[in-house]
Parts: C-alpha cells; sequence; structure tokens
C-alpha cells in the first residue's frame, strides 16, 4: 500500500515529456551535465571511434542500437545536444541515487517484458511531443559469448510506425572492452514506410522486428567488409 501511494505521489509531480525552450528544442538540463561529465570517462575506460552520421537533426527520432554494456548507453547522446528519452527495466525506478538519477533524466520505465502498456504510452506521448527515445530491441544485455544479436521485441518498430518516426541505427561493432579502440557505426535515419497505415498485427510486428534487426546486421557485416579491404590494401606490396 506505500509503494503504491509513493508512485501516485509520484504521478502526480511527474511529467515524463521535456518541454521545449525558447527555441523549440527539448534541452534535459540532467542529460546535458552527465553527457559533459561522463562522456570523458567513458571514453579513457572504453574507448571509441564513429563511423557514419554524427549529426542527427532537432525533432523526434528513435535511437535502435544492440546492447552489451552498460556503456552503450553513451553513444546516443554524442549525436545530439537534445534530451533522450531511454526506455529502461522498471527495477531501475528504486535503486538508491540511481533511480532519482533516471527520473531526473526522464527515463521511460518498462517491465522486463519488454509489453509494459503504461511505458509504451509515455514513449509515444515523448514522440508525439517532438522529442527523442533510445531503445535496445534485444531487452537485455547480451552476455553470450557470441557477437550475435540477440532476437528484437517488438516495441521498437511498433513505435516507429504508429508514429512515422524515423529510426537512428547505431551498432557497436563487437563487445566493447575495456582500454581497447571500439568501433561505433551510426547508421543514416530510415522509416518502416512499407507498413505505415497498415494494422499492427502481432505477425506484422515480428515482421518489422526482422527487418530491422536484419538492418543492423547488414551494417555489422558492411563495416567487416570495410575492414578487411582495408586490411589488404595496406598489406599489398607496392609495385
Amino acid at each position: 500500500m506505500e509503494k503504491q501511494s509513493e508512485n501516485k505521489k509520484e504521478k502526480k509531480g511527474y511529467s515524463i515529456l521535456q518541454p521545449a525552450n525558447k527555441k523549440g528544442r527539448h534541452v534535459n538540463g540532467l542529460l546535458m551535465f552527465l553527457r559533459i561529465v561522463l562522456l570523458p570517462l567513458v571514453w579513457l575506460l572504453y574507448p571509441f571511434r564513429f563511423y557514419g552520421n554524427r549529426k542527427i537533426p532537432d525533432g523526434p527520432y528513435i535511437y535502435v542500437g544492440n546492447h552489451y554494456r552498460i556503456w552503450d548507453i553513451a553513444f546516443p547522446p554524442c549525436t545530439t545536444t537534445e534530451g533522450i528519452h531511454y526506455l529502461a527495466k522498471s527495477e531501475l525506478r528504486d535503486v538508491p541515487v540511481l533511480g532519482a538519477a533516471c527520473r531526473g533524466a526522464k527515463v521511460i520505465f518498462l517491465e522486463r517484458n519488454g509489453e509494459d502498456v503504461h511505458g509504451l504510452m509515455d514513449a509515444l506521448r515523448c514522440l508525439k511531443n517532438g522529442e527523442k527515445i533510445a531503445v535496445y530491441p534485444e531487452g537485455t544485455r547480451n552476455k553470450s559469448q557470441e557477437d550475435e544479436f540477440l532476437e528484437f521485441h517488438s516495441g521498437a518498430a511498433m513505435l516507429a510506425i504508429k508514429t512515422h518516426t524515423p529510426i537512428v541505427p547505431i551498432v557497436c561493432y563487437k563487445k566493447t572492452r575495456p582500454f581497447r579502440l571500439n568501433h561505433v557505426l551510426i547508421g543514416e535515419p530510415f522509416e518502416l514506410k512499407e507498413y505505415y497505415g497498415q494494422r499492427l498485427t502481432q505477425e506484422l510486428l515480428e515482421e518489422a522486428s526482422a527487418k530491422l534487426r536484419d538492418y543492423l546486421i547488414g551494417m555489422r557485416d558492411e563495416h567487416t567488409r570495410m575492414l578487411e579491404a582495408k586490411k589488404k590494401k595496406t598489406k599489398t606490396p607496392a609495385d
């Protein structure tokens, strides 16, 4: 009962939406502070190099990426100074200090199964308000020994189709490793236009999610080919 009353109080005084400033931009002060303070630390521990599009325009976009480590969340803010609503597991809400930081950064909490109706509704409201969100459709960090992606949940595809919002694909090329240069691939924004206007059945969402997953895998495979070609060119003896 006490927990329910606390949640009600929080809902009364808390809005997931980030109001726009005078320039029409949705800037989150806490996320801006964390970007300045933590990004250098992340770079020192997990050095990274970006490949692709580093500047995402203002307005609604859905960042979609694979997920190996908690530090993966540092990459989307490198493309914008606007706020980003991360979709995260609801257990973080009750973690001391971290829970308060998540609320300050306007994190959208979801139940473990990724099908939380209230959380998805919050995400829809943010996108319709002209804001950005970040989704990791695998639903959890990939702790397997292989670099292959886990299966995608359908939430990211559903949000993109329902709101006609462009997707920004971000791929960690391999498992991020400390003190090793990590490649982060950022693709051009694209839309799932072929599904616009269709009835969002489970079959359609599964198909769209599989296509989204294949798109990210294609980015990784293309990067592999680029690195191999570069390696061969370096090894080619001079005439």
